[in-house]
C-alpha cells in the first residue's frame, strides 16, 4: 500500500495527539495492573479453570486494558490515512475512551472480588466502549475499494466484536443467574473469539501495513489478505461450533485452519523480509517475530485442549500462551514502535524541525521490558505445566519488572516529545527566526 512511509498528506489526516495517546496511555497502566494482579494471584494460575476471581480479571485487563485499548487507538489513526477516509468526529473517539476505561476497571474490580454492580457495570461499560469504536471502524472502511490485505481482516474483527461482546455480556450476566447449561463451554468460545477473532484479526490486518512500512517493504497482495481472512472466519466458525457442542475433531478443523492462515501470513511476510531495503531490523522485531511464533503454539495446545489429550493444566496453559505469549508480546511490540512513530509525525505536522525516532525513543527500557517479557513468559508457562506457583510467582514478577519498564520509556518518550515542542516554539518565537521569515 505505502511501502516506507505514510503517504503523501497523512499529516493533514492525523487525529488530535490526545485522541490515540490515552488510549496507549491507559493501555500502559493497565499493563502494570494485569501483571501486578497475576502477581497478586500466582498460587491460584496453574490450576485455573474459569470462574470469577483474580486471576480472571488479570486476564481481561491485558484482553480489554491493554490489547482492545491499544488497537483502538492504533486503528482510530491508523484507518484514515490506508483508507484516505475521515474516520468520524472526534468526540465518538473520546466517547469510546470514556466508556472503555472505567468500564474495563470496573469489570476487573468485579471479576477480582465478586462484586456483581462493579461486574455488570464494567461489562456494559466496555462492551459499549468496543462497540463505539468498532461502529468507527466501520464508517471508515464502508465503501472502501481493494485494500483486501486490511479491510478484510478488520471487517472479520469487526464482526468478532460484536459475537465477543455479546457472549461477554451473556456471562456476566450467567455469573448471577446460572441459567447457561454450560458457562465453561460458552467461555470458551468466547475465549476463541475474542482472541482470534478480534485481535488476532487485527493483528493480521495491521501487520500487512506496518511491517512493510517499518522496513521499506513491498506491501503484502491484496489476494493474500483475502485469503488469509477466509481461512481465519472458517476457522472461527468450525471452532466455535466445536468447542460448543464438544466436539474435539470440528475444534481440531477449525484449528488446522486457522495454522494454515498463520503459515500463509507468514510466508507473505518472510518475502517482505527478503525484499526489504531497510536490511536492519528495528529492535521490536525481537517482540514482533517470537511473538508470532507463539501463535500456531498456542493453537495446537487448543486443538490439544479439545481432543482431551492427557497434559495436566493445558487448559490454563492455552489462555497464557494465546493471551499473553501470542497477542501481549506482539502488541507490546507494536506499541514501542507506533507511539515514537505518531510523535515524531506530531512534531512534523506542527511546523519546524521533526523529531527523529532515535531522539524520541530511549532504548534501555524497551531492552529490559524485552528480557524481561521473554522470561516471564517462559517461566510463567513452565509454571503452569509443572503446577509451581513459584515459578509463577517468579514470571508474574518478572513481567511487572518488565512492565514498569515500558512504562518508563512510555513516560521518557512524552518527556522527550514535550522538550522537543517546546525548543520548536523557542526557536520560531526568536528574533532571528522572526526576520528569516519576513518576506519582501
Amino acid at each position: 500500500m505505502f511501502p516506507g512511509a505514510f503517504p503523501a498528506g497523512a499529516q493533514d489526516r492525523l487525529l488530535p495527539a490526545s485522541i490515540p495517546y490515552r488510549f496507549f496511555g491507559t493501555a500502559v497502566v493497565l499493563h502494570l495492573a494485569a501483571w501486578a494482579v497475576l502477581l497478586a494471584a500466582a498460587g491460584e494460575v496453574p490450576g485455573f479453570a474459569g470462574g470469577l476471581g483474580p486471576v480472571l480479571a488479570a486476564l481481561h485487563l491485558v484482553t480489554l486494558g491493554v490489547l482492545a485499548m491499544t488497537a483502538l487507538g492504533a486503528a482510530f489513526q491508523l484507518l484514515p490515512v490506508a483508507t484516505s477516509r475521515a474516520l468520524g468526529p472526534d468526540w465518538a473517539c473520546r466517547l469510546s475512551w470514556w466508556l472503555l476505561a472505567p468500564g474495563v476497571v470496573a469489570l476487573a474490580i468485579g471479576m477480582g472480588t465478586g462484586w456483581m454492580t462493579a461486574l455488570e457495570g464494567g461489562a456494559v461499560l466496555a462492551a459499549a466502549g468496543l462497540v463505539v469504536g468498532g461502529s468507527l471502524m466501520a464508517r471508515t472502511l464502508a465503501g472502501v475499494p481493494g485494500l483486501a490485505a486490511i479491510t478484510r481482516p478488520t471487517w472479520l474483527a469487526l464482526a468478532a466484536l460484536l459475537v465477543l461482546a455479546g457472549l461477554g455480556l451473556l456471562l456476566v450476566w450467567d455469573f448471577a443467574a446460572g441459567l447457561l447449561p454450560d458457562h465453561v463451554r460458552v467461555a470458551a468460545v468466547h475465549g476463541l473469539v475474542a482472541g482470534y477473532g478480534f485481535m488476532g484479526s487485527l493483528a493480521l490486518g495491521f501487520s500487512t501495513v506496518l511491517v512493510p512500512m517499518f522496513v521499506l517493504g513491498q506491501p503484502v497482495p491484496d489476494a493474500i489478505g483475502r485469503r488469509c481472512a477466509a481461512l481465519v472466519a472458517a476457522g472461527l466458525v468450525l471452532a466455535a461450533a466445536g468447542a460448543l457442542a464438544g466436539l474435539g475433531w470440528l475444534v481440531v478443523l477449525g484449528g488446522t485452519a486457522g495454522l494454515a492462515a498463520a503459515a500463509m501470513h507468514a510466508i507473505a511476510l518472510a518475502k517482505v523480509f527478503k525484499g526489504r531495503m531497510r536490511k536492519r531490523l528495528e529492535p521490536f522485531f525481537r517482540l514482533l517475530l517470537p511473538g508470532w511464533a507463539v501463535l500456531p503454539v498456542s493453537i495446537l495446545a487448543g486443538m490439544a485442549l479439545a481432543l482431551g489429550v492427557p497434559v495436566a493444566r493445558l487448559a490454563p496453559l492455552w489462555g497464557f500462551l494465546m493471551v499473553f505469549g501470542w497477542l501481549l508480546t506482539v502488541v507490546t511490540g507494536i506499541l514501542q514502535r507506533i507511539m515514537p512513530f505518531l510523535a515524531s509525525m506530531h512534531t512534523a505536522a506542527a511546523g519546524g524541525k521533526p523529531a527523529l525516532l532515535s531522539g524520541l525513543t530511549a532504548r534501555r527500557p524497551l531492552d529490559l521490558h524485552a528480557g524481561l517479557h521473554g522470561l516471564a513468559i517462559v517461566l510463567v508457562a513452565a509454571g503452569i505445566l509443572a503446577g509451581s506457583p513459584l515459578l509463577v510467582r517468579l514470571g508474574a514478577a518478572a513481567g511487572l519488572a518488565g512492565a514498569a519498564a515500558f512504562a518508563a520509556f512510555a513516560i521518557e518518550l512524552a518527556r522527550r516529545y514535550r522538550a522537543h515542542r517546546l525548543s520548536s516554539l523557542s526557536s520560531s518565537s526568536s528574533p532571528l527566526a522572526t526576520t528569516k521569515d519576513v518576506r519582501p
